[in-house]
């Protein structure tokens, strides 16, 4: 079991590294060429940028019962799909019975700013966000008994 991060645009990469050290579990970041995570001592991937192509590498190695932190539907979709688990930087822990409303309600927002509407932007991010988040990660590492 293994904790893969997408980390395009993650606020809580260093929550994530955190966490999957106390469970003794391998952490890996997943980025486009446009970040730098040099810092950080774990396996990082980094792959061209591109429409996607972070995710494309993240569903390539998930295996069963791996945990990915991500903000996108989509790929928390795909993740399910083969297995495993997913849950995004507020906490979140996407699952079979969540993830088609979340995937409908992304597919409205687009088709709104698609015809040149707006929709809101996320709000600011606070320390109980990421209290939240940790919280709820480490919940979950717990519940797949690592």
């Amino acid at each position: 079991m293994k904790l893969l991060i997408d980390g395009d645009g993650c606020p809580v990469i260093d929550i994530s590294i955190n966490v999957a050290r106390k469970f003794n579990k391998e952490a890996i970041i997943i980025c486009d060429t446009s970040h730098d995570f040099s810092k950080y001592k774990v396996e990082k991937i980094v792959v061209s940028k591109g429409n996607d192509s972070a995710d494309f590498i993240i569903v390539n190695k998930v295996n069963r019962g791996d945990i990915v932190v991500t903000q996108d539907y989509g790929l928390a979709a795909m993740v399910l799909s083969k297995g495993g688990h997913a849950i995004n930087q507020n906490g979140l822990v996407y699952n079979n019975e969540n993830i088609d409303q979340l995937l409908f309600t992304r597919h409205i927002s687009k088709k709104v700013r698609q015809g040149g509407g707006r929709t809101k932007g996320p709000k600011k991010r606070t320390k109980d966000d990421n209290i939240r988040f940790e919280e709820s990660l480490i919940k979950l590492f717990e519940e797949i008994g690592c």
